[in-house]
């Protein structure tokens, strides 16, 4: 037990009010003793003086001439016998007619007689010839209940003592029996309050107090505190923004908070996490998770001790993801500028040699072709889709579809307007859709792509924005359906190159379509690939015209290819 810790002073004052405590109750005890000595006493000396007082031969001899020469030999016996220290049988004007010292006999009593003479029994503690006494006196009545004399029976104070004394072991016994167990459980208590203080001090612990709350409110990363119950007893307010939490300072069960249901069962079932990727309704959580073991005390040999709970944390990655699109959107561009940079500088050489060659007009005619097939795709896109991050992701992903010799059939009706929907958030769900189609449709024999975008209504007759993304793959398994959304799950065997991507695309989908308010379904295509069909609301608009579609289809090797 460190000097100065908790623990240590909560001992030392716990000993200090035990060894006040177990004095207090020996002088209890001891006074206790003492009075109930002093009362038996006295209640002995009422007993051996009424009895000599009802004597008849004690009222006989008391009005006889030499009352001295009767009782006293008789007050002598009754003493030895009974162990009294001194009898005394005296007249209504206190004379002495028997006594201890026979030289006191014939001189007048010392103490109270008022009691007695008025006929009732008096106690009293009073110093009289022997030293101070317990004594008592008791009138001696004739037949018709007048007081003819009085007898005093007593025990000396220091003999009475001697009963007293003799309870002073049981006293010690009991004393010392509260000291040692209130001393033990102290120590018990000491031991216990110093492992959960973790041997520190007041100062230390206040401290540590203020220090780990100012780090809990100062951290960017949220951070929950599950104890082993189960139950979140603590989290800052990065946790509280990240998960929607109300702030309630009443411990609630992990199990029952409102959150996703991956991060539900993670934070219920205590396990270790390391950098888990969980998706809330609108944001992308990295999660890390360890229990909380105190440290063992060296005195111990090093035991591991019981976890206390668990800690988590959580880092905002959601704007990284969408940077992370918005990369993946710009190098799809990239690689489709490369590519056609190739294309280009090959078409050029062709133009240059027909110049060369004197074949001036078969040049201008190859030149305007490939510049009319280019740019036919990205006019229909552009015309067809008013926000410009979109048009350039269908034109990146028609060129790296014409690259990966997949054929791309884009049918995007010009009513489809989704300037009212957010750009970052339909940018995730068509370029997902499309890397997940390219994958599957890559391994087929005759590898197609099938976009739409169109206008619809829903049952209640408001208008929706419905994207259709067809492959021909293999399509999916009724078992995969409902797991192809989850974070982390894929049906692509993981490569060296891209295995920490797999399994993300898709559960960003549907977090971008929850945001959206809308819905997504799996189901196969006639061919037996796979057909994913996206609902987002759009505002209603009273006066949208008829739905009218441009279709492109992209070959690759042919000579319309679409390139962009």
């Amino acid at each position: 037990m460190s000097r100065g810790s908790l623990a240590r002073q909560f001992f030392l004052a716990q000993l200090v009010f035990i060894l006040v405590l177990s004095a207090s109750l020996s002088v209890i005890l001891y006074a206790d003793a003492e009075q109930g000595v002093n009362d038996a006493t006295a209640e002995r000396m009422v007993a051996v003086s009424t009895s000599i007082a009802l004597e008849p031969a004690v009222l006989e001899a008391v009005q006889g001439p030499d009352p001295s020469a009767t009782l006293q030999p008789y007050a002598v016996e009754v003493m030895d016998r009974l162990g009294v220290d001194f009898i005394t049988i005296m007249g209504t004007d206190r004379t002495r007619f028997t006594h201890r010292n026979p030289e006191e006999i014939g001189k007048p009593y010392l103490g109270s007689v008022a009691e007695a003479l008025a006929g009732r029994t008096h106690t009293e503690t009073y110093a009289g010839t022997l030293g101070p006494s317990i004594r008592s006196i008791v009138p001696v009545l004739d037949d018709d209940g007048s007081v003819r004399a009085m007898v005093a029976a007593g025990i000396t104070v220091d003999r009475a003592a001697i009963a007293r004394n003799a309870q002073l072991p049981l006293i010690a016994v009991i004393a010392l029996g509260a000291l040692a167990l209130g001393a033990l459980v102290s120590f018990l208590l000491s031991r216990r309050l110093r492992d959960a203080t973790l041997g520190m001090g007041p100062a230390e612990l206040s401290r540590t107090f203020v220090f780990y709350d100012s780090v809990l409110h100062s951290v960017r990363e949220g951070l929950l505190l599950i104890d082993a119950s189960g139950r979140l007893v603590l989290y800052n307010d990065q946790a509280a923004r990240l998960l929607g939490l109300d702030g309630t300072p009443e411990p609630v069960q992990a199990s029952r908070l409102d959150v996703a249901p991956s991060l539900r069962e993670l934070l219920a079932s205590g396990r270790r996490a390391r950098d888990e990727v969980h998706l809330t309704e609108n944001r992308v959580l990295v999660v890390n998770q360890e229990p909380a073991v105190p440290p063992s005390p060296a005195r111990r040999g090093g035991h591991a001790q019981p976890a206390l709970g668990t800690v988590t944390t959580l880092r905002d990655h959601t704007e990284i993801e969408a940077l992370t699109g918005q990369v993946e959107t710009m190098r799809t561009l990239t690689d489709a500028l490369r590519s056609q940079t190739h294309e280009h500088a090959n078409r050029l050489h062709t133009i240059v040699s027909l110049v060369e060659l004197g074949r001036s007009a078969d040049a201008l005619d190859f030149a305007t072709r490939d510049l009319q097939q280019s740019q036919r795709l990205t006019d229909e896109v552009v015309e067809a889709i008013d926000e410009p991050f979109i048009a350039a992701l269908l034109v990146g992903k028609a060129a790296q579809a014409n690259e990966r010799g997949i054929e791309l059939t884009s049918d995007i009706a010009h009513d489809a307007q989704a300037g009212s929907l957010n750009p970052v958030d339909l940018v995730t769900v068509i370029g997902n859709l499309l890397d997940n189609a390219f994958d599957e449709a890559a391994a087929s024999e005759e590898p197609r792509v099938l976009l739409a975008v169109r206008r619809v209504t829903d049952d209640d007759g408001a208008p929706e924005l419905e994207i259709v993304v067809e492959d021909s793959g293999n399509g999916l398994p009724d078992s995969e359906k409902a797991r192809i959304f989850d974070v982390g799950y894929s049906t692509k065997e993981a490569d060296g190159s891209n295995s920490g991507g797999r399994g993300f695309g898709l559960a960003l989908v549907r977090q971008a379509v929850q945001r959206f308010a809308g819905s997504i379904e799996v189901t196969d295509t006639d061919d037996g690939g796979a057909r994913f069909a996206v609902r987002l609301p759009l505002p209603r608009d009273p006066g949208a015209g008829p739905e009218v579609s441009g279709r492109a289809a992209l070959h690759p090797g042919s000579d319309d290819g679409g390139r962009a």
